[in-house]
């Protein structure tokens, strides 16, 4: 917390007020509910199916797309920051830029610059586990539900780049070694991410790393997904093609999101007592 923040108790929860307005100050991310699993899925999906068809069906190149990407990613972010509450349609957006350039990030590396997949997945837990480390020596708490600052955003937004970037790095990883086939990779995911649930709600996982956890997996499980609908049967798909699977996702993620703006689930204040 800052030092002019006061705090004030609304029942069991402490929310932050604004001193000079008075005003309740609202989480800038969404509250984590059914639908925010939802459209997490979806955009992880669009994010490994549109990067291959920007990449290759438009022929772009993977440095080409890297960098149109990267630039919308910044454009997104700075409209992101702009905000002082969770705004569905610009963070769910955000969070497609951020899956596409995740990708894109991990293929460079493996691609271009020959990077083992194990190397980049090293790497990546690194960074990742970095951003926490200093995340909390800054803010001295991880919690999702009190990101109110520029400085605890930023961080949240990081460690979000570097999920995407580990688990599509990770995902691959276990592909190939394990040589799965798309689908049952897909739902092998699935049950680690059970797992997960049964563990938190059984109290014998603590929600943070509950959360990030299982923010990591979806990523290759709806990269699973997203290849197994978009390659050909030769290659274990259902043979959709990107370009089918991205617009499939991206309107079921538009119908989502229009659901939440309209009942605005994942709208809630900052939350200092959890």
């Amino acid at each position: 917390m800052t030092p002019n923040d006061n705090f004030v108790t609304t029942g069991n929860a402490t929310h932050i007020i604004d001193q000079k307005t008075g005003a309740k100050i609202y989480n800038r991310v969404p509250q984590v509910t059914w639908d925010f699993w939802l459209v997490k899925l979806l955009a992880v999906t669009v994010g490994e199916t549109a990067a291959d068809l920007i990449n290759d069906k438009l022929g772009m190149g993977l440095t080409n797309t890297s960098l149109i990407m990267s630039g919308l990613l910044i454009a997104a972010l700075v409209y992101q920051f702009a905000q002082k509450r969770y705004v569905p349609w610009i963070y769910w957006l955000t969070v497609v830029l951020v899956s596409v350039v995740g990708t894109l990030i991990t293929d460079n590396l493996h691609d271009n610059l020959g990077w083992a997949l194990m190397t980049t997945t090293i790497a990546f837990s690194i960074a990742l586990a970095a951003t926490f480390a200093v995340w909390y020596a800054v803010e001295k708490t991880l919690s999702i539900h009190s990101i109110f600052t520029f400085s605890r955003e930023s961080f949240y937004w990081l460690a979000i780049l570097f999920t995407f970037a580990l688990g599509t790095s990770s995902g691959d990883q276990a592909a190939e070694a394990l040589g799965l086939g798309y689908l049952i990779a897909g739902l092998m995911y699935g049950a680690i991410i059970l797992v997960f649930a049964a563990l938190f709600y059984a109290k014998q996982m603590n929600g943070i790393l509950a959360f990030w956890l299982a923010y990591i997996i979806t990523r290759p499980m709806g990269a699973s997904f997203g290849d197994y609908l978009s390659q050909s049967p030769d290659n274990g798909g259902l043979g959709l093609g990107t370009v089918v699977t991205s617009f499939i996702f991206l309107a079921g993620i538009a119908a989502t999101v229009v659901y939440m703006t309209r009942s605005k689930t994942g709208l809630k204040l900052a939350d200092t007592s959890i």
